[in-house]
């Protein structure tokens, strides 16, 4: 018959070996104040919105409000019809074993 080959463990080498630890030197530069660089504030394109800009993003957003509550609402129908029809098939099989255990 078929038998399984198991593997056989590695056999230890009687020395233990600590794993190589490397240690690098670091260094510290100090900096006179006058040498280091002014901090500036990095510059930001402003955004400017046109009339029809503005239409569009509310438009947009509406649109993706109704479409993420459709969807939000369609799965919450979903479960509630499918807990409702769990519920009433657990009704009929509880009549049909009721009703076997009467008959007997």
């Amino acid at each position: 018959m078929l038998r399984p080959k198991i593997p056989t463990m590695p056999q230890p080498t009687g020395r233990l070996v600590p794993p190589a630890v490397v240690v690098e030197p670091t260094a510290v530069i100090h900096h006179a104040p006058e040498t280091l660089a002014p901090m500036t504030a990095p510059v930001r394109p402003t955004v400017r919105l046109t009339p029809g800009g503005v239409i569009a993003l509310v438009g947009g957003g509406t649109t993706v409000v109704l479409v993420v509550g459709a969807v939000l609402v369609s799965m919450l129908l979903a479960v509630a019809i499918t807990g409702a029809s769990v519920a009433i098939c657990a009704l009929v099989i509880r009549s049909l074993v009721s009703a076997e255990h009467k008959g007997h």
